[in-house]
């Protein structure tokens, strides 16, 4: 199974949040899985973090290549995903989800989340939170 991991659930892995299911939790420690960063939740964490909104106990930089280091693949922004972005309904009106949602559908990819207006998209999801 191939998971885009949404930018919440990328913070709660780098901080071993038990906010992470159990049945999530197991798909994404499977050695099967096929799990993906994009760049768009490391440019909302990078934002968040310089805007004093988001601490967390380790820096992004040291996260990041923490996760890359395990196998962690990372997806870049490209034209097709931000041409995707106008297609979608306008259901969730955050940019950086609204990507991701759309890079998920395009890669045929998994979104690993707990945010109930991503679900509410035509993707593939994975409950983060059970």
């Amino acid at each position: 199974m191939s998971l885009l991991l949404d930018t919440h659930v990328l913070i709660w892995w780098f901080e071993d949040s038990r906010r992470i299911g159990r049945h999530a939790q197991a798909m994404l420690s499977q050695r099967t899985a096929n799990i993906w960063v994009s760049a768009a939740s490391v440019w909302e964490i990078s934002i968040k973090r310089g805007l004093g909104r988001l601490k967390l106990k380790k820096t992004p930089e040291d996260a990041i290549a923490h996760l890359l280091e395990r196998g962690v693949q990372s997806l870049p922004i490209d034209f097709h995903h931000a041409f995707a972005v106008r297609q979608l309904p306008l259901i969730h009106s955050d940019p950086f989800d609204r990507l991701l949602i759309a890079q998920a559908q395009y890669e045929g990819l998994t979104l690993v989340t707990a945010d109930p207006q991503v679900m509410a998209y035509d993707v593939p999801t994975l409950d983060a939170s059970r």
